[in-house]
């Protein structure tokens, strides 16, 4: 897959290598970059991960969310320097207007 494949803002059912196995998994995606995304892992309560495209296989479904249901990240989470030497990181946040 490349960069154009995706979309900020946007939940996806995704086939990818996540420990360097095939998994299906839905994600919530937060930021492109040029080799990869940070995505949030709507099964996994608050964890943000660095996925690059090539480990997704197949984009099984695909929503756009509306603008009041975006999930939301410090900007300086989701800065590309701060993922240099990590993959996952814990994060909690709902979408603005849940109340939490």
């Amino acid at each position: 897959m490349e960069k154009k494949d995706f979309k900020e803002n946007t939940r996806c059912t995704l086939t990818a290598k996540i420990d360097g196995k095939l998994r299906p998994t839905n994600v919530y995606i937060l930021k492109l970059f040029k080799e990869n995304m940070i995505v949030r892992l709507t099964d996994k309560e608050g964890i943000l991960r660095k996925m690059a495209y090539d480990d997704v296989s197949k984009i099984v479904a695909s929503h756009d969310v509306s603008e009041q249901n975006h999930y939301s990240a410090p900007e300086a989470v989701l800065l590309e320097k701060h993922w240099q030497d990590r993959v996952e990181m814990q994060h909690y946040g709902t979408a603005s207007h849940m109340g939490k």
